[in-house]
Order: C-alpha cells, then sequence, then structure tokens
C-alpha cells in the first residue's frame, strides 16, 4: 500500500455528516484546514447523541499513553448509547502499535477519532497496514495548483461573491497557499465589499491597504523601482505579518523571471493580457513589470538570481535570522 493510496479526509466528512460513524478513525495529513474541518464536523454531528457531557471527551496525545488512551474507549457511556473521545497530536504518541489490535475489534459504543498532523512515513507499517484495511485510515491533503484556485473560488461563491480564476490566483499569491490564512482574508474581502459582489483585484489590494499590511506585490514593485528604503519596509512588514522567508525568496524569484521574459515580449508585440499569462503574473501589474525591465539589464538579472539562490541556500543551510537574510538579499538586489 502506498502513501497516495490512504482515502481522503473529505470521504470520512461526507459519510460523518450523515451521522454514519465508524469506532474508530484515524486522520493524518499535511492540510490542517482539513483536518480542522473533519473536527468540526465530528463534534457538531455527534452532539445530537450525548446525553452527558462526561460521555465526550478530548485528549492531548502528551498526557497518556496510548494504552491509557484505548482503556478510556474500552470504558462503558456514563448516560449515552455512545461517546466520543477526541485525540489531539496523535503524531507524538511514540509507541502506537497498541492500536492494531484495538483497530482489528473496536469497541461499539465508542467512537474514538485521532488527528495526526503531517505525513506518515510508512503507511505499510502497523498500525496503519491494520488501520487502512479496516477503512479507519484517511489522508488530509494539501490543496495546491487548480485545485486550491478551484475551492477558492467555490468559497466565494458559498459567501456570495464572484471570484475569477485570475484574482483567485492574486489572493493566493498574496496570502500563500494555507487555507485558513486564505479564509480569513477573503472574510475580510467580504466584509469590505458589502453588497457588492463582484471580487476585484481594486479590492483585494484595498483590504491590504485597510488592514495596513503589504502584500508580496508590493515589494515586488518596490524593488522593480529600485527603492532599497521602501523595500525594506515592506519585506519587514511582510515578515512581521507571518510571510515566510521562503515565500517571499520564491516569489521574487518568479517575478524576476518574469522580467527576463518581457524583452523579447515585447519585440513580438504580444498584446499585454496575453504577455502578463506568459510571465505568470495579473495583467494590472504588467505595466509595472515593462518598467521595471529598463532598470534591470541583462547582466544585472544574472546577478539578481545569484543573489536569490545564496539567500535560498542561506535559509536552509544556516541559523542566521530570517530579517538579516531578507535584508542582505534586498541590499544585494538593490546595489
Amino acid at each position: 500500500m502506498g502513501k497516495s493510496k490512504a482515502p481522503s479526509i473529505l470521504e470520512a466528512v461526507a459519510e460523518i455528516k450523515k451521522r454514519k460513524f465508524k469506532p474508530l478513525y484515524y486522520f493524518f495529513g499535511e492540510d490542517a484546514y482539513n483536518l480542522s474541518f473533519a473536527l468540526h464536523t465530528l463534534e457538531e454531528s455527534f452532539a445530537p447523541l450525548l446525553s452527558s457531557d462526561f460521555d465526550k471527551e478530548t485528549i492531548y496525545s502528551e498526557d497518556k499513553t496510548i494504552n491509557e488512551i484505548l482503556g478510556l474507549a474500552s470504558a462503558f457511556p456514563f448516560g449515552s448509547e455512545k461517546k466520543l473521545i477526541i485525540i489531539k497530536e496523535a503524531d507524538k504518541i511514540r509507541d502506537k502499535k497498541p492500536l492494531k489490535e484495538y483497530a482489528a475489534s473496536p469497541a461499539k459504543f465508542t467512537v474514538i477519532a485521532f488527528f495526526h498532523i503531517g505525513s506518515i512515513t510508512n503507511l505499510n507499517s502497523e498500525p496503519y497496514k491494520t488501520l487502512y484495511n479496516n477503512n479507519f485510515l484517511f489522508e488530509a491533503k494539501e490543496l495546491k495548483g487548480k485545485l486550491l484556485i478551484d475551492w477558492l473560488i467555490s468559497l466565494a461563491e458559498l459567501k456570495g461573491k464572484t471570484l475569477s480564476e485570475e484574482n483567485a490566483q492574486v489572493l493566493v499569491d498574496i496570502v500563500g497557499e494555507n487555507r485558513n490564512m486564505l479564509e480569513d482574508q477573503l472574510e475580510k474581502i467580504c466584509v469590505f465589499l458589502k453588497k457588492k459582489t463582484d471580487i476585484t483585484i481594486e479590492s483585494i489590494q484595498q483590504v491590504s491597504s485597510e488592514l495596513k499590511q503589504f502584500n508580496i506585490f508590493d515589494l515586488q514593485n518596490a524593488v522593480g523601482l529600485r527603492d532599497k528604503a521602501k523595500s525594506l519596509a515592506i519585506a519587514y512588514n511582510l515578515l512581521d505579518n507571518g510571510a515566510e522567508p521562503t515565500f517571499i525568496i520564491t516569489m521574487l524569484t518568479r517575478y524576476f523571471t518574469g522580467l527576463s521574459k518581457i524583452t523579447e515580449l515585447k519585440s513580438k508585440n504580444i498584446p499585454d493580457m496575453e504577455a502578463a499569462r506568459i510571465i505568470g503574473t495579473h495583467h494590472f501589474y504588467y505595466p509595472g513589470y515593462v518598467k521595471a525591465r529598463t532598470l534591470y539589464l541583462d547582466q544585472k538579472l544574472v546577478e539578481v538570481f545569484r543573489s536569490l539562490l545564496k539567500a535560498d541556500i542561506s535559509i536552509k543551510t544556516t541559523s542566521t535570522d530570517n530579517k538579516t537574510i531578507i535584508a542582505l538579499l534586498i541590499s544585494e538586489i538593490l546595489q
């Protein structure tokens, strides 16, 4: 059994919504959003079955051993027909092997759900193999690329708003791929729009401005104009508001890769809308790329890419703090 064969957590959620409960769930994966969603759905759907508060228990795995947890699962409910046990941070349980025996014959009066943040190296090892064979193992995979964009568009629709694929990509580029953060930012945009339904590039930018937060496009624009003071201020603002240095480096690399294509696109008279698509940006930002290209000649671009590579290596191999690495990167780019 390969890692990719674990059923999606969404399959379990769909059944849980119908109040069709399994006696055991082991949820794992990199997608914290869907792990939280599964937990919320399970608690909400199970609530009508509880006639005693004592029949629901939430345990952090560091507090108890797996045998203690399974002992609780094997104990009868206080006043309800079934009881619910939630195990958080299951990834921190050191020895999970006793779970194999329990999974083979779980208590019928208990629904126990383990929440494991992160991937599992070997799903052929126990207890995961037995969990899988008994349909108790479910994976929360992170959404990437078009799947993430489609999810964001659908979420906007649920909120009564219209979001184009192009503007959804801008929002992902600004916020990153964390779905909790994307949902939070989308909610702020919806509040800002009030009764308006169309989420435009201007509204996305305006919300960032109202919150006094810069976004990655502000940094790209400042760097493109070779404004060192503003570039550093924006970079620090991004880091202070949770942006990862690897994200900043990746987006700057993408930006300069786009800049490197401008001369050829202009020589072929490619329309701006099409040119923007080719270099991977919103047409709203394309004029800034054209202007920046006049300030970054070919030899300078070579130096920029060397600086970006050096910064990327520093992030991964040294203990230098993030602000220092990003400050040095911007200084080298703009020198």
